[in-house]
């Protein structure tokens, strides 16, 4: 499990693209306690599986 600024980090992106994409794209991410955490493996599926989409590119 990796944090919001290490996946941001990961998928190169800022913070707010990845709490927009928990809130309206359904982002794999859980909440432990007031963090979010996330699992590499799983946010790297759902991006292969195309539910970015633009906002990536914005960001």
């Amino acid at each position: 499990m990796v944090s919001l600024d290490e996946i941001a980090l990961h998928l190169g992106v800022s913070k707010d693209t990845i709490y927009r994409w928990i809130d309206r794209r359904e982002m794999p991410a859980h909440k432990v306690g007031r963090l979010w955490k996330f699992k590499v493996s799983e946010v790297d599926d759902w991006v292969r599986e195309g539910n970015a989409g633009e906002d990536a590119r914005r960001s």
